[in-house]
């Protein structure tokens, strides 16, 4: 039977597991740690030596906390987060540094999102917006549709004139295997409201992110 991870006590286990490395002992969640000895098994692993005895279970939270994005929404993590202010001008908050999985090879690709908004009578704790970058990069993804999600939501959730997103990643999927090219990176946008409509102002964001 599979683990009902609403049941999870999110202050000790799941998603946000004070201790990933797992007490002695623990069984996190028996059917995903038998799947896991399973794969160690086909690579040609002994599950049961010393040093892969734990490494189902801690697994099993690793990947939990890596797709934390799905049990979390955008209204959870902005929660009273939103001010009324007269900003006129753009927030720029530049180098969120994020981690998130390929869904084609469950293999993990990394790098900085930089994201401006364009305040129309409110503005956003500005931790909240690397929160909400985090919401959607702890899924399995793609980073032409990680960009887009964090623009729509940044966007809905502020009511903004524009939001613009720009991300850069490193993909292991084309480091580590398949072409293997180390140094590539992957460069994404998504230009909202008056980003998208306005020149003047898209080049004004792309240079203070330095492109």
């Amino acid at each position: 039977m599979t683990r009902d991870k609403q049941t999870v006590n999110v202050e000790t286990e799941g998603h946000y597991a004070a201790s990933l490395d797992g007490r002695p002992d623990e069984v996190y969640d028996a059917p995903f740690e038998d799947l896991v000895r399973q794969v160690l098994a086909r690579v040609g692993e002994d599950p049961g030596r010393e040093g892969l005895r734990r490494t189902p279970l801690r697994v099993a939270k690793a990947l939990d906390f890596l797709t934390s994005g799905y049990g979390m929404t955008v209204g959870d993590v902005v929660s009273d987060a939103l001010f009324s202010e007269d900003a006129k001008e753009m927030v720029v908050v530049r180098d969120i540094e994020f981690y998130s999985l390929c869904e084609h090879h469950l293999l993990p690709f990394f790098g900085r999102a930089h994201v401006v908004c364009l305040p129309n009578g409110q503005v956003i704790g500005l931790s909240k917006i690397a929160r909400v970058v985090d919401v959607f990069a702890r899924r399995l993804q793609v980073q032409e549709r990680l960009t887009n999600q964090i623009a729509d939501a940044l966007m809905k959730t502020l009511q903004a004139h524009g939001v613009a997103v720009v991300m850069e990643a490193s993909h292991t999927c084309m480091m580590m295997r398949g072409v293997q090219k180390q140094s590539s990176s992957t460069v994404t946008s998504a230009m909202r409201g008056s980003f998208e409509t306005n020149a003047r102002t898209r080049s004004e964001f792309m240079e203070l992110i330095g492109r």
